[in-house]
């Protein structure tokens, strides 16, 4: 590799030639501040606050985007430096929404703490006219509030990184502002709910639609049985939001922490993913033995289904007519647990704790009211940051919270459910128990390696019953689009596709925590966070979703078998084309 000899601060470095200024001072233990830039995604050189002074350069330059060259002399932190950062924070601030209190990223918001660091401590030394802005509320998942935007554009880049590019900047100078073409409501296009714009935004200009007052008050109704499930994903991110190390598994803090909010009930989605397992499986085999529509595709994220009915219709019959994990659960809440109990679904309030701002979309799907007519499978899903805000508004201490275990009638899952959140791990999950169903036997080794890890498509052939099966496992929708047009032509001879709609699969879905972009842009997060998944799967005694005691007892005593009657009653469901404009 080729290097280079520079020197920030007076500090000899040797970094490699293709590195911009940004990351060779990040080498030299300097973070030098950015608001436009997301590594891969963003490079545009355009809020400005990363300006240097290079030594022998007539002006200030974008650290972000400046390469590195021998000899080069970098100043990151001169008067002229930080007096240009300081104002450009006064002319953001200057037509920027200042409520900071009642915002949701109060205290992690990027904005906010830059002009902590870099001391401003008036807002108003460039007041004058206001743009014209409107909130947009128009979906069940997303809220966009442009007087809190900052056009640093990072929502536009992580839309367009997904293939779906239905938000961009509108108007010019003065009047520029984020939105839709012609001004059209979020809900009149196509976007497919991912949340990745949150989780790009450094500001509170894009949040979830927050649901959390509706789930206390159906706590507080004594007519009503709240029950909870927490997605997979969910115990190796919650974490962060309380000041721990990307990738902790609080998994048992978590269950603690629901118990004292109030929920009569704690269950684990791992449960609904081995069940996803059992059914998805069984269809997969039934194609492949009968001549069915192949490749079979995943159908656990709604966000790519959503994809898929907007820009993919003619390939919807490729899709598993299995539901997602949230929404088995919760149909099996409403029916197998509530007969066991005794309990009127209609009086149950089904809860889901998800990594993802489409589980809200899919709440309201059609075809998700397994346990009967008016009986949404999952009345209300909460991201992971609104858990997050939930404990905090309860005045829990999560840090001192003991280890407490789901409770038993939906709390007991396998490794396989485990890595659900983790792209690769469906499919992983689906070859344990199709292995095992096609040999007729216990097939020993449950590890495939060669569809774990964060790339964005891998491929594997797998040697099985004398049959050679062909996977990919894909993640981001960038990636999905490039292996849906091989499907369309011919080219791709797969049998089995996993697709999740956010790059790295769950553990890096739009509900999950927000990261500010110094630890985005240098922090692997989805590898950090699938560990969590991948070693609580390797420690676990099972580690096949066909080999749960509470997966046998669930279909011996009500299902029947997969793919039966009730068992596509209540966990299946059906996909409609979408219009794309």
């Amino acid at each position: 590799m080729d290097m280079v000899n520079i020197k920030i601060n007076n500090i000899p470095l040797s970094v490699p030639a293709g590195y911009t200024v940004l990351e060779a001072a990040r080498e030299a233990g300097i973070n030098i501040p950015t608001l436009c830039y997301l590594k891969d995604i963003n490079e545009i050189g355009a809020c400005r606050m990363c300006v240097v002074e290079i030594k022998g350069a007539r002006s200030l330059m974008a650290a972000c985007v400046y390469p590195v060259n021998e000899g080069m002399e970098v100043f990151t932190n001169t008067p002229k430096v930080l007096e240009s950062r300081k104002t450009t924070l006064e002319l953001l601030l200057s037509v920027h929404n200042r409520k900071c209190l009642t915002c949701s990223r109060s205290g992690a918001c990027e904005l906010q703490q830059l002009c902590n660091e870099l001391g401003v401590e008036s807002a108003d030394r460039f007041d004058g006219a206001m743009p014209d802005t409107r909130r947009d509320e128009s979906t069940a998942y997303l809220v966009r509030d442009n007087s809190k935007c900052i056009l640093c554009r990072r929502c536009v880049a992580a839309c367009a990184d997904q293939h779906v590019a239905v938000i961009g900047p509108n108007s010019r100078g003065f009047d520029t502002h984020i939105g839709c073409m012609f001004e059209r409501d979020l809900a009149d296009v196509a976007c497919v709910a991912c949340g990745q714009c949150i989780v790009a935004c450094p500001t509170g200009a894009l949040t979830e639609r927050d649901q959390c007052d509706e789930v206390l008050d159906a706590i507080n109704d004594p007519s009503k049985y709240v029950v909870v499930q927490t997605a997979p994903s969910i115990r190796a991110t919650l974490g962060e939001c309380f000041g721990m190390p990307v990738g902790s598994n609080v998994e048992g803090k978590m269950v603690a922490a629901l118990r004292r909010i109030g929920f009569d009930k704690v269950f684990d989605t791992d449960f609904g993913a081995d069940l996803t397992i059992m059914e998805e499986a069984h269809e997969f085999l039934g194609r492949v033995q009968n001549g069915g529509v192949l490749p079979m595709i995943t159908s656990c994220s709604p966000g790519w289904v959503k994809f898929c009915e907007h820009y993919y219709p003619d390939l919807l019959p490729h899709l598993s007519t299995c539901k997602s994990p949230q929404s088995m659960t919760g149909a099996m809440i409403k029916s197998w647990f509530a007969e066991k109990e005794g309990i009127d679904p209609k009086n149950i309030v089904s809860v889901s704790i998800m990594p993802c701002t489409a589980k809200k979309f899919e709440t309201g799907r059609d075809g998700m009211s397994g346990a009967g007519e008016g009986l949404q499978d999952t009345d209300i899903s909460l991201t992971t940051r609104e858990l997050a805000r939930l404990i905090r508004r309860c005045r829990i201490d999560f840090n001192r919270l003991p280890d407490e275990k789901f409770d038993e009638a939906m709390g007991e899952a396998t490794g396989a459910a485990v890595i659900f959140g983790a792209t690769g791990g469906v499919m992983e999950a689906a070859l344990r128990t199709a292995a095992d169903v096609l040999e007729n036997r216990s097939v020993e080794n449950v590890d495939y390696h060669e569809i774990r890890g964060t790339e964005g498509i891998k491929e594997a052939v797998y040697h099985i019953a004398g049959m050679d099966v062909k996977v990919a496992a894909v993640s981001g929708l960038k990636n999905a689009d490039a292996v849906l047009k091989k499907i369309q032509s011919g080219e791709a001879d797969y049998q089995f596709v996993e697709i999740m709609c956010c790059p790295g699969g769950c553990v890096n879905g739009g509900g999950q925590p927000v990261q500010p972009a110094d630890v985005r842009n240098f922090t692997d997060l989805k590898a950090e966070r699938a560990k969590a998944l991948y070693d609580e799967d390797k420690n676990l005694p099972l580690r096949k979703s066909h080999e749960s005691p509470l997966i046998k007892k669930v279909y011996a005593e009500y299902l029947g078998e997969p793919g039966s009657h009730k068992a596509h009653e209540l966990l299946h469901t059906h996909y409609v084309p979408r219009k794309r404009f």
